[in-house]
């Protein structure tokens, strides 16, 4: 046995068997599920017209990655009690120092990227009538702090959060965040901003509050939502959406529309933030085919903030651009298709192009932004490889004002159910 292999059978082990300590209870264990995905992603991008002091013309790494999840079930009576708990563990298969920053792997202090890197966080919860309340590693997934599992290993934060469904179709939260551990990092930190995609590192916060609430009625078909988050003396925000879909016949019309107002926080720890983010995507279903459209704009004198290193729901913000920087305005076209409906499930393909203009750059020119994606997956739907899933990205981004940007991704994941 490998010492990576070692290490993750220590890391299963140990989730496992913390949350099996808690409670010997049926509806613990009966409850409980494990699952285990490991995740092979190649990553690469190559600049050209290079803006900015980082003149690194690639960023190329390979990795191996396993991620465990246990979940517990909750003991019997009023008030029950339960164990989630998260392993992930990183391995470096190829790097050099001039192909780092990928944000598949840490970098450490001599420009390398470390051979490998992992993490167990463990969180308890209780539960009482449809309200759930959860301590310690937390993985939220809220319009104001989108979980962005989108390289190796995903981010994790560490806080303590509340759920609760107790009204038929309206569901609350809201939560207190004190760290973050981010995608490629195994220790924790405080959590510093975005502004459009630029990190603001020269201050941090410990303090991430949110409250929000989702709405849905009309035979689910609607959901309202109204929500706010403050980064602790860095920015607050609002968020207010509507998601809607409409059957039209053999069509199935779809819209998702939000708006962002955001404003600098207690101490101003990045200066003044003045931002206003509207967006909208139209969707029409048919069969096997989905067309998208989608406007997105900024207001204000700022870039749209966001925690760092997460991504946003803004309606045209996509893994490579954001399409978020003061002033600017962006169009999407986007064409999905599932060939499910050509008898190959578990096939899909995208494609899409989104331009923007508008953009404030401070440097007395008109900024202008164009991308386009191509993305096909694969997921074995049954059979000895069933859980096996195959996605190949390709991206070209163009900007008169930030790096061009040629990006390739290969992801490999196979996913087993433990029990």
């Amino acid at each position: 046995m490998t010492h990576n292999t070692s290490k993750l059978c220590v890391l299963l082990s140990a989730g496992v068997s913390a949350g099996f300590a808690q409670a010997a209870e049926s509806g613990f264990i009966a409850g409980s599920t494990a699952t285990l995905q490991a995740r092979n992603y190649y990553f690469s991008r190559d600049y050209s017209d290079i803006v900015g002091p980082n003149k690194q013309s690639k960023a190329e790494e390979w990795a191996q990655g396993f991620i465990l999840n246990f979940k517990s079930g909750y003991t019997p009576g009023p008030v029950g009690f339960g164990l989630d708990a998260i392993g992930t563990l990183g391995i470096k298969l190829d790097s050099s120092p001039d192909r780092v920053n990928t944000g598949l792997l840490p970098v450490q202090d001599d420009g390398e990227a470390a051979d490998e890197y992992s993490r167990l966080g463990v969180a308890g919860k209780m539960r009482f009538s449809r309200t759930e309340l959860k301590a310690g590693e937390l993985q939220p997934n809220l319009p104001v702090l989108v979980f962005s599992d989108i390289r190796l290993l995903p981010p994790s934060y560490q806080g303590a959060s509340i759920t609760s469904n107790e009204i038929a179709g309206l569901t609350l939260q809201g939560g207190h965040l004190t760290s973050t551990s981010l995608r490629n990092e195994a220790g924790d930190d405080k959590m510093q901003a975005m502004l459009g995609h630029l990190p603001q590192r020269q201050a941090s916060s410990d303090a991430f509050n949110y409250a929000g609430a989702d709405y849905a009625f009309n035979s689910n078909r609607t959901t309202a939502s109204a929500w706010y988050a403050q980064l602790e003396d860095i920015y607050d925000q609002r968020f207010f959406g509507l998601k809607h879909s409409e059957p039209v016949g053999d069509w199935v019309l779809g819209a998702n529309v939000g708006y962002f107002d955001s404003s600098e926080d207690g101490r101003k720890l990045i200066g003044d933030i003045d931002n206003q983010a509207f967006f909208s995507l139209l969707s029409a279903k048919r069969g096997g085919h989905t067309f998208f459209v989608g406007y997105q704009a900024m207001f204000g004198d700022s870039s749209f903030p966001r925690v760092f290193a997460n991504v946003s729901p803004l309606g045209n913000e996509v893994p490579t651009f954001e399409f978020a920087f003061a002033d600017e305005r962006s169009w999407q076209a986007r064409y999905d298709y599932d060939f499910a409906a050509l008898g190959i499930p578990g096939l899909v393909a995208s494609t899409r192009y989104i331009t923007g203009d508008n953009v404030d750059t401070g440097q007395g020119f008109e900024g202008k932004d164009r991308e386009r994606d191509l993305d096909i997956s694969y997921a074995v739907q049954s059979g000895t490889l069933k859980g096996l899933g195959v996605r190949v990205r390709n991206v070209t981004a163009r900007s008169n004002y930030r790096t061009d940007i040629d990006e390739n991704r290969l992801i490999l994941s196979y996913t087993w159910t433990l029990f």
